[in-house]
C-alpha cells in the first residue's frame, strides 16, 4: 500500500505552537494538553491520561496479533528556582542535561505556584564588560555564576518574594522558533519535531481512511529528559516500540538535518538488532531516504523502558537535529522522511 500523502503545512503549524507552550519537564500539562487536543479531532482514536500525566493514545488496527506501540516526549531542557538571592536574582538547578552556557543570555519565564508567569533573562554575574573586563570571559559558567534578572523592580530576596516567587518553581526557556528556507530553527526540538511527526502520521492516515495494519498505542510521554518518561504506561500487550526521537549531528556521526537516522546504539547499549532491521527493511521497500547512527552520550524513552525489565523489542528513529540540547536545527525534508517511516510502519505487516 502506498504511502499516504503528508500535510506539510500543518505538521509545522503544530510543531510552532507546541514549541512555544512551555513545557519543562515536571510541567508539562500544557504541551499534553495541546497535543492531546490535536488527536482529540480524530474520533476512531482512544485517549487517556496516565496517573503520571502521560497521553496514552489507543488505535484498533486491521489486526491485533501484533499489538505494538509508537512513544515521543513532550518534556523538554529548563529549570527550577534554586534560591532568591539576596540581591532579588534567582539561582536555578537544572532540569535536564544541558550545559550552561547554552542558555546563558537566553529569555525565561517563571511560573509561580498562584499561576503568575513573569519574564526574565539568563544573565551570568559579572555580566557587564565595562565593569568587569576580562572577568566576563574568563568566569565559568555553572550554577553558581549565572542567574536570572527578572523584568521586575526588585533588588532584594524580599521584593522578589513579594512577587509570588518562591523555591521550586519552574522556569521555561524561550524557544526562539522560526522556520525559513525549510529549516525549522528553535530550542525544544528534542523532541517535540517526533510528537508532531507523530500527529501528522495520525492525520494523514486518517485523512486516507485507512487503519493502521496492528492495533497501535502512541505514548506522549512527560519525564524522559530525566530518565523515566516511558519506564511505564503500556499495556501489557504490547510487543514493540518505536520510540521515536532526535538523531544528533555532529562530527563523526552519519546524522544530518535533511534526513531520517535509524539509531542503533546509545549510551545503553545496541537496541533490537530485528525490529531495526525490520525497519531498514521497510524504508527501503517504500524509497524513504535514511541514516544509521551511534550515539555515545544519548539516552531515550525505549531504554528507560527497557531498565525496568520490559520484555519486548526496541527501536529508536527521528529526524537529524543539529546543536542538540542547545539552539537546535532540522529540516523539513528529516521531519517528512519521519513521518513517511512512521506511516510505513504502521501499514506494515
Amino acid at each position: 500500500m502506498p504511502i499516504p500523502s503528508i500535510d506539510t503545512a500543518n505538521l509545522l503549524d503544530f510543531l510552532a505552537g507546541l514549541l512555544n507552550t512551555p513545557s519543562p519537564t515536571g510541567f508539562t500539562h500544557d504541551a499534553v494538553a495541546y497535543t492531546e487536543k490535536a488527536l482529540a479531532a480524530f474520533p476512531q482514536l482512544k485517549l487517556e491520561r496516565t496517573r503520571k500525566g502521560t497521553l496514552l493514545v489507543s488505535w484498533s488496527g486491521l489486526a491485533s496479533s501484533r499489538p505494538r506501540a509508537l512513544t515521543a516526549h513532550v518534556d523538554t531542557l529548563g529549570a527550577m528556582v534554586k534560591e532568591i538571592k539576596s540581591n532579588g536574582r534567582l539561582r536555578m538547578t537544572q532540569l535536564g542535561g544541558y550545559p550552561w552556557n547554552a542558555v546563558e543570555g537566553e529569555g525565561v519565564t517563571v511560573f509561580t505556584r498562584s499561576g503568575h508567569k513573569l519574564r526574565g533573562s539568563i544573565l551570568l554575574q559579572a555580566a557587564s564588560s565595562h565593569v568587569y573586563g576580562s572577568k566576563v570571559s574568563s568566569m565559568a559558567r555553572d550554577s553558581d555564576t549565572l542567574e536570572i534578572r527578572l523584568d521586575e523592580r526588585t533588588v532584594s530576596e524580599q521584593e522578589t518574594r513579594a512577587l509570588g516567587i518562591e523555591v521550586g518553581d519552574f522556569v521555561s526557556f524561550d524557544p526562539r522558533v522560526e522556520i525559513t528556507n525549510g529549516f525549522v530553527r528553535s530550542r525544544h526540538l528534542d523532541d517535540k519535531a517526533c510528537v508532531a511527526c507523530l500527529v501528522a502520521a495520525v492525520q494523514a492516515l486518517q485523512t486516507a481512511g485507512i487503519q493502521p495494519k496492528q492495533t497501535t498505542y502512541f505514548l506522549i510521554s512527560n519525564f524522559e529528559e530525566v530518565g523515566h518518561g516511558a519506564s511505564t504506561g503500556f499495556p501489557a500487550e504490547v510487543g514493540e516500540l518505536v520510540v521515536v526521537d532526535m538523531a544528533a549531528v555532529g562530527e563523526g556521526q552519519t546524522s544530518d538535518e535533511f534526513h531520517a537516522t535509524l539509531c542503533v546504539k546509545d549510551s545503553g547499549g545496541p537496541y533490537h538488532h530485528e525490529l531495526s532491521t525490520r525497519l531498514r527493511n521497510i524504508a527501503d521497500e517504500n524509497q524513504i531516504p535514511y541514516k544509521v547512527d551511534i550515539y555515545p552520550y544519548y539516552g531515550s524513552d525505549g531504554g528507560a523502558l527497557l531498565r525496568t525489565g520490559a520484555d519486548l523489542q526496541v527501536a529508536l528513529i527521528g529526524p537529524g537535529v543539529d546543536a542538540s540540547h542547545n539552539y537546535e536545527r532540522t529540516h523539513t525534508d528529516a521531519l517528512v522522511a519521519t513521518t513517511q517511516w512512521i506511516l510505513a510502519y504502521l501499514l506494515s505487516d
